[in-house]
């Protein structure tokens, strides 16, 4: 039984055959249209001779029904035009393309006067676009003129060869044999600060003074076991030959006999002097291998040392070398308890590939 309709009755909503065409093709418009192409559907669910209930369209669009109200109505008072939105209040957008361009342009080519980069506020003065235009700018082209990061190429003429022979150790170690990754941290700092640091508490975090008061120096030699994450160490006061022909000593102490000792070690001077040649020559289970020139990050030991600047050395407070070494100590043997070694993950192929994608990149950059 079909329901009695309520309210008034709807005058017929009759279109062209221009007007269903362009009501159609407006109905399937992209997603940028999309509130277009629903007002469209609307009048073409409405149209007709036998006027469909209000309830009924609303229902079958899955939309409220003063939805459908209010573009019929619209419709019926001006067409085509009524579907259309209405001119709202304020400026219109006047950001035109070339001003896009000139702000892209003047952040990647130019430098502002009396800064070494561009801010928000300095290139508006600039452009003289607002502040908040120039960010949407730059966000939209992932130009970020605060930031920089720092890289160095290693002009080593063996570093495609020092390459594969490191990553070689890490994938393919020696049988009978342990891989050390060696480095020293010099120059460690037993900082303490001006005044005593206060706690964290809840709502407030650690504080410290931004002063510090200088204490001396220590030297620490590691070994990282690329196998196991065991770290053999030494502290010196000194950072020469001669601290590192101790090292060695202890290298060669604390590694059982029955098994050969390769060492990767930098480019630094004190691990070629004559000295430690001669030393070598008469351990020949010693075998160094060479990083490149400029390629700490090659160094796993270097990724330790990272850990230790962390968790120990960075907002740590010291009295006195001594109080600072006997920490150093203590949180190497804690970490030997729990040793994690690292996983090498890229081979040497991957790595010459980066570095040659990255150059790609950066060819002709500043010229």
């Amino acid at each position: 039984m079909p329901v009695p309709r309520r309210g008034p009755k709807l005058e017929p909503l009759l279109l062209t055959d221009e007007e269903r065409a362009a009501l159609e093709r407006w109905s399937r418009r992209a997603k940028s249209a999309q509130a277009l192409a629903l007002r469209a559907r609307i009048v073409l669910a409405c149209s007709g001779p036998d006027v469909p209930s209000i309830v009924g369209v609303a229902r079958e669009l899955g939309i409220v029904a003063d939805t459908v109200r209010k573009w019929r109505r619209r419709f019926l008072a001006d067409r085509l035009d009524g579907l259309i939105d209405e001119p709202r209040p304020g400026r219109p957008p006047t950001i035109s393309v070339e001003e896009v361009e000139a702000v892209v342009v003047a952040t990647l080519e130019e430098i502002p006067k009396n800064a070494t980069h561009w801010s928000r506020r300095s290139m508006a003065d600039h452009s003289g676009l607002s502040r908040s235009t120039v960010g949407r700018i730059w966000r939209k082209f992932q130009l970020k003129p605060h930031l920089a990061s720092t890289f160095k190429l290693s002009t080593d003429p063996l570093f495609v060869e020092k390459v594969y022979d490191v990553v070689g150790l890490y994938f393919n170690p020696p049988e009978g044999a342990v891989v050390l990754s060696v480095d020293e941290k010099s120059q460690i700092q037993a900082l303490d600060r001006s005044q005593p640091v206060l706690p964290m508490m809840p709502g407030m975090p650690e504080r410290r003074t931004h002063d510090y008061v200088r204490n001396g120096l220590t030297t620490l030699f590691a070994a990282f076991d690329v196998g196991n994450g065991k770290v053999i160490s030494s502290l010196h006061r000194r950072h020469r030959a001669q601290e590192f022909k101790k090292f060695l000593v202890k290298i060669d102490r604390e590694v059982p006999q029955s098994l050969d000792i390769h060492l990767i070690c930098d480019n630094y001077g004190t691990h070629k002097t004559p000295a430690i040649r001669a030393w070598l020559e008469r351990h020949p289970r010693f075998h160094l291998h060479f990083t490149p020139t400029g390629s700490s990050w090659i160094n796993q030991v270097e990724r330790w040392f990272g850990f230790l600047s962390d968790q120990l050395i960075r907002r740590g407070a010291h009295k006195n070398v001594q109080a600072l070494e006997a920490d150093i100590r203590t949180w190497i043997k804690n970490w030997n308890e729990d040793p994690r070694p690292f996983t090498w993950t890229k081979s040497a192929e991957e790595i010459l590939e980066s570095l040659a994608r990255f150059c790609q990149r950066i060819s002709g950059a500043g010229h």
